[in-house]
């Protein structure tokens, strides 16, 4: 039951014949994860491209003071890296974690660039994914430099729409880079 939203998100961008599939669906790694389960900790190598089919996960930095910013949530159909660590090899950037008990799919990176080789088509697909998260990255930096809170968090809500409710209060602040109490006081403004 994982593998269908997995494979209706690859049929967004390609089509696989059934031996196709099957090549890729014998690489997969699927796994329940917890709430607060560490995906990738910053400094360690991401080995892994997560597919989440069942929860969220958040992409997030630390930083020196103990503060954390989340850069990006994942919910279910979205895909999670931090893409320079699994591209390049080099030490993470960004921690993933579960913001709720969920199932993912993973790809390990040796295992995509053998399946690149073998199912030419998944070079489109990945090509396209990281295209739309570079565009994703981009869009999210210019509103961040040149938009008020209130803006960015009516935009959250368009991007999210199911989230609002299903993450704290404090997550969504962080992604917004703003306080909880700002939030708060947001969500006020906005709704009289």
């Amino acid at each position: 039951m994982m593998h269908g939203l997995f494979f209706q998100n690859i049929a967004r961008h390609i089509q696989l014949d059934a031996e196709e599939e099957a090549l890729l669906k014998a690489k997969l790694h699927c796994r329940a994860v917890s709430k607060n389960e560490s995906l990738l900790k910053a400094g360690e190598h991401s080995k892994m491209i997560y597919f989440v089919t069942k929860g969220c996960l958040r992409i997030y930095q630390s930083h020196q003071n103990g503060e954390e910013t989340n850069i990006l949530f994942c919910p279910e159909n979205w895909w999670a890296s931090d893409v320079m660590s699994f591209s390049t090899g080099i030490p993470a950037t960004y921690s993933i974690d579960a913001l709720e008990d969920g199932e993912v799919i993973g790809i390990d990176y040796r295992d995509l660039e053998k399946l690149y080789i073998q199912v030419t088509k998944l070079e489109r697909f990945f090509r396209i994914l990281f295209q739309n998260g570079f565009a994703l990255y981009q869009n999210r930096l210019t509103l961040a430099l040149s938009t008020s809170a209130d803006v960015r968090y009516v935009l959250f809500n368009q991007q999210y729409p199911m989230l609002r409710n299903r993450i704290s209060q404090k997550q969504i602040a962080s992604y917004l880079g703003i306080t909880p109490v700002f939030l708060s006081m947001i969500r006020k403004r906005l709704v009289s």
